[in-house]
């Protein structure tokens, strides 16, 4: 079980690098004016996200698994701190969907949004980490 831990940080912090990075380029891409610049911002967040997207996918199952494996389908009282923490792990998920729809914005050339707005959309991963290891680790109630 300890292998499946350690693979499953692994793979989250390899994940939220991703999510760290690409609201960066974001930035980037809402500045730019140049449309050689452009094609090649587009062409690296369409890379990072599925490159993110791929690490997801073995973090969010190893996470299932231990979850599985200690809580089961039901987790009783005293666990309650895991239910919010799932419910961050969703909002995780709901802010990398979220990047791809921005991703999508940006390929078909329709971004409406400035820099700024990124610089403070690049923050919300932060959050989300910082509540959800503060769960794992303090596991409030």
């Amino acid at each position: 079980m300890a292998w499946v831990k350690t693979f499953h940080i692994v793979f989250v912090a390899s994940w939220f690098a991703g999510l760290f990075y690409l609201p960066r380029i974001y930035v980037n891409l809402a500045q730019a004016q140049d449309e050689a610049c452009l094609q090649t911002l587009v062409g690296m967040a369409r890379r990072l996200y599925r490159f993110m997207t791929i690490l997801a996918i073995p973090a969010l199952v190893l996470g299932l698994w231990l979850f599985l494996e200690h809580y089961g389908v039901g987790t009783g009282p005293g666990n309650y701190w895991m239910h919010a923490k799932l419910l961050f792990v969703l909002l995780v998920l709901g802010y990398h969907h979220a990047c791809g729809i921005l991703l999508r914005k940006f390929e078909a050339g329709m971004n409406k949004r400035s820099h700024v707005f990124y610089r403070w959309f690049n923050e919300v991963p932060v959050i989300l980490l910082i509540v959800v290891t503060a769960l794992v680790v303090v596991k409030p109630f």
